[in-house]
């Protein structure tokens, strides 16, 4: 049987605005985000939805909390799904962490799959992580339809596998805050084979304030507002 995920990157934070790693960090929405996550709810509220699963982080649940209201069910955190340890870079911008620790920062710019920043996750171990998460909720749910509430570099991890990407380099896809993102998977002993139905969708924040940009000249790209 087949099953299928509506993935969900939470709501806006400060921290996301002013383009700081948060990792494993506690940072709660903004109010941009918590619209975000209201909206978002009211866009879940007529679907076929079996169960909620978030991280456990505090940003994802805020984001969880008007869909499991709407759609009447329970929400179950696992760290497991937490965005990627970023070490001694969380909290700090990228000009912090390059001035407080130029190591860590040259090794984040090589973008390699076995080069992390110190104290974190290496890409490679993130997405084993990530992609071993997955493999829990299709055995658990098949044949159903499970909203995952996560963070941007665990959206990343399911993109790169599903387009046979490789784990080095800059993210690639587009991951907005509270973006509606749906994929298949057609036989849950098989969760690496993923099919991806809609990615990215925002129509349900439009006329919302744009989301943070950033100066890929500086090395930025989308990951270290992560996440």
């Amino acid at each position: 049987m087949s099953l299928e995920l509506i993935l969900i990157r939470h709501g806006e934070t400060d921290w996301n605005r002013a383009l700081r790693f948060q990792g494993h960090i506690d940072v709660p929405l903004n109010d941009t985000g918590h619209e975000q996550a209201r909206r978002l709810g009211i866009r879940l509220a007529g679907e076929r939805v079996d169960h909620i699963v978030c991280s456990d982080l505090l940003r994802t649940q805020q984001t969880a909390a008007p869909s499991a209201s709407q759609l009447q069910l329970p929400v179950r955190t696992t760290v497991a799904l937490r965005e990627q340890n970023f070490g001694v870079a969380e909290g700090l911008n990228g000009d912090e962490v390059r001035a407080r620790h130029p190591r860590s920062w040259e090794d984040w710019l090589r973008f390699e799959a076995d080069h992390g920043i110190e104290g974190g996750e290496t890409t490679r171990r993130f997405h084993a992580r990530v992609m071993a998460a997955i493999a829990d909720i299709a055995a658990l749910h098949d044949g159903q339809t499970v909203l995952v509430i996560t963070h941007g570099g665990v959206l990343d991890m399911v993109w790169r596998s599903v387009n046979g990407l490789g784990l080095d380099g800059p993210r690639q896809s587009d991951i907005p805050n509270a973006g509606v993102s749906r994929v298949r998977i057609a036989d849950a002993s098989r969760p690496d084979r993923i099919e991806i139905l809609l990615w990215a969708d925002t129509a349900h924040l439009q006329d919302m304030p744009p989301q943070p940009t950033y100066d890929q000249s500086r090395h930025l790209s989308d990951r270290p507002d992560e996440a």
